[in-house]
């Protein structure tokens, strides 16, 4: 792991770290939580790029940001992405679970090779990066997993990626009850069709077009709009709703 020069540490800043900062829904978590105020510390694995250029826009704000590289799946490499955090920023206020793979295909023909990449990115790695986020969270403090509405959606093609986020819901359910008496909320925010670079790779203009018809509110959700959420989870204003699944997705059922 390559690491980041370290900003000055301000005593008793709040601090983010954000995986799969570097685009994306976690790209806009980044900056949205840079403007409340967090330090971030933002977590990549292959693309230094954009990764850099998520630190550069949180300090054209005066926000103070760094970029490490970090697999998530790959406990030694979590670990020292938190230390990292901790060295930089003096302590872990707020985890944001936003790393993920989405390979789409009707389960009879998913390689089974893209089926291990996808749970050791999404199940493995949500895992990994939970354990130490509750080893170091600070009272007052929040978790945010990323899942998915297409667990209740069903939408074809979907079965792998699906299963993947129903596993994180689980964990997200129970380790909410594990931390019981530390004063730091669990939750998961399950966007909707989502208009994200993965989204839109993954998907013809034509399924775009139909299911940005799906909500009410008759369009796809934006990154900005779930970085709403997620930073509503992580201020004090929503730290009395824990174990939950906010399901952000404009109304689709």
């Amino acid at each position: 792991m390559s690491l980041p020069s370290v900003p000055t540490s301000t005593p008793n800043a709040r601090t983010a770290v954000v995986t799969g900062g570097s685009r994306g829904i976690g790209r806009r978590v980044v900056a949205r939580l840079a403007a409340d105020g967090f330090a971030v510390v933002v977590g990549y694995l292959g693309n230094r790029a954009e990764a850099e250029a998520a630190v550069k826009e949180v300090e054209a704000a005066d926000g103070r940001a760094v970029a490490v590289r970090a697999d998530v799946a790959d406990e030694h490499e979590v670990a020292e992405l938190f230390d990292v955090a901790e060295r930089t920023f003096g302590g872990i206020d707020v985890v944001v679970n936003a790393a993920g793979r989405m390979p789409l295909a009707p389960l009879a023909e998913l390689d089974l090779a893209d089926l291990d990449d996808l749970h050791r990115t999404n199940i493995r790695g949500t895992f990994v990066v939970d354990q130490q986020a509750v080893r170091r969270l600070r009272p007052g403090g929040a978790l945010v997993n990323l899942s998915s509405s297409v667990v209740g959606l069903a939408f074809p093609n979907y079965s792998a990626y699906a299963a993947s986020k129903g596993a994180i819901e689980a964990m997200t359910m129970v380790l909410a009850r594990e931390m019981r008496g530390r004063d730091v909320t669990v939750n998961a925010v399950a966007p909707g069709p989502t208009a994200t670079d993965l989204f839109l790779q993954a998907n013809s203009e034509e399924r775009v077009a139909h299911l940005a018809a799906q909500p009410p509110l008759e369009r796809l959700g934006t990154p900005d709009d779930i970085a709403e959420v997620v930073a509503f989870l992580a201020s004090p204003a929503g730290h009395w709703i824990n174990g939950q699944v906010l399901r952000a997705n404009g109304g689709i059922i």
